[in-house]
């Protein structure tokens, strides 16, 4: 989910990520489409949580003769008129943004339009590497917009003084590290975690769970946390003494995602964080303006329990709402931003004039490869690694109708453990009863 989290501009290069969809195979069928539907001269509106790319937009609207009116929506305020258009059964937008987190709830409510018949699913599934997060019983409810990434980054300096020759693999190895670092250089508080109660806490413990070896919950939504030998419990366990031993700095307890990785990691007063977001090296860590930090942080291979652990999907998507007026323009308007040539142009490969401000890897392989290609980005090839061969999703049957409520669970009852208002075992219980009163 994106409430709580900033979107980031990628920075890395990707490797060869195999061919994808050709850019100029996607213009055609976009020019197929203008032409047999008679989308000239049409105006769709836009909702979306980024800034509009003027002069690629322009390019758009040449190519088809569809004039778009593109509103840019701050994540929160764009899903409360997502909804509240929906349930008014009411227009607000042609094309709009389909959230990872929402698939089960449009799934649910109808209120985005399945797009199978436009997007296959056989050629999404093998063009896209977090396809699955947007296709709910085989219904394609948005396709990929982005690609983003749950990852683990470590100030390689601070390692290094600490006498640390490589990097942890294994979550037993990366504790003994950060212990190392607290003990023999100037970061006493080695471990980023935001402990507020907000959503970049939730995924922080999902993507911990994962490291442990498994997953919050069940592919018929059942919890998997209850035992105190299940991954998830040890994870709830692991952040909570983490914060109480003093590996996290304390005033992390009231600091959100983005607050503490630009306040602590950025700052050299943490030297790690476990579940970091993808392009947060070349936006933050790596800008001199806002960071102490230049050229010392890299992405690492997430560490697990006896080996490299997954990498969880908190992708974005994008659809078209029930309401919409002019579904065959809305659908020319999908193809043309996912031309890899366009997803590329977002992230940068064109230089800064093509840019989305804040707009994370290419959604497709195409577009990772034309970024590649570009030359224009500076490399990491462990985030290209890690996309195709360690993401997958959250939750295995996709995030739940009820995510919302759920993630409200889990952040308000893991802030409350480790502030010491509730044991750990009450903090399960608490989230556990919330999953039951929800799934039934």
């Amino acid at each position: 989910m994106r409430a709580k989290r900033r979107f980031t501009i990628a920075a890395m290069a990707v490797g060869a990520l195999g061919m994808g969809v050709s850019a100029a195979s996607n213009a055609s069928v976009v020019k197929a489409t203008a032409a047999a539907s008679s989308i000239r001269g049409q105006t769709i509106n836009v909702a979306i949580a980024y800034p509009a790319p003027k002069a690629e937009l322009a390019k758009f609207t040449a190519q088809t003769g569809v004039k778009v009116n593109w509103n840019y929506i701050q994540w929160d305020s764009l899903q409360t008129k997502i909804a509240a258009a929906a349930e008014a059964h009411s227009y607000f937008a042609d094309v709009a943004d389909v959230d990872w987190s929402k698939v089960g709830e449009y799934y649910a409510t109808k209120w985005f339009l399945p797009l199978n018949s436009y997007f296959p699913l056989s050629g999404v599934k093998a063009q896209y590497p977090q396809a699955a997060s947007f296709i709910r019983n085989g219904k394609l409810l948005g396709m990929p917009m982005d690609a983003s990434l749950l990852v683990t980054t470590v100030n390689e300096k601070d390692f290094k003084a600490a006498g640390i020759k490589q990097d942890p693999t294994t979550l037993a190895q990366y504790e003994a590290d950060l212990k190392a670092v607290a003990a023999k250089t100037s970061v006493k508080h080695p471990l980023d975690i935001p402990l507020a109660a907000a959503e970049g806490l939730s995924t922080y413990w999902y993507e911990m769970t994962a490291a442990f070896g498994g997953q919050v919950l069940s592919s018929t939504y059942k919890p998997q946390f209850t035992s105190p030998s299940s991954p998830g419990y040890k994870a709830l366990a692991w952040m909570v003494n983490a914060y109480k031993t003093g590996l996290v700095p304390k005033a992390n307890l009231n600091m959100q995602d983005y607050q503490a990785l630009e306040t602590d990691q950025a700052h050299n007063l943490t030297a790690s964080v476990f579940s970091d977001y993808s392009g947060d090296v070349g936006t933050i860590y790596n800008v001199p303006a806002q960071s102490k930090v230049v050229g010392q942080v890299n992405y690492i291979p997430t560490p697990g329990l006896h080996g490299v652990a997954p990498n969880l999907g908190n992708p974005d998507g994008i659809g078209i709402p029930a309401q919409a007026k002019h579904v065959a323009a809305a659908v020319a308007f999908i193809r043309w931003m996912e031309q890899p040539a366009n997803q590329a142009a977002f992230a940068g490969a064109n230089g800064a004039a093509d840019v989305i401000s804040t707009f994370p890897l290419p959604a497709n392989r195409g577009g990772l490869a034309d970024l590649v290609k570009s030359g224009k980005v500076p490399g990491a090839a462990t985030l290209a690694a890690l996309l195709e061969h360690h993401s997958r999703a959250i939750f295995p049957a996709g995030a739940p109708p009820w995510y919302a409520q759920f993630s409200n669970a889990v952040y308000t009852n893991i802030h409350s453990a480790a502030a010491g208002a509730e044991s750990v075992s009450a903090a399960i219980s608490a989230i556990a009863s919330t999953v039951k009163g929800l799934a039934g």
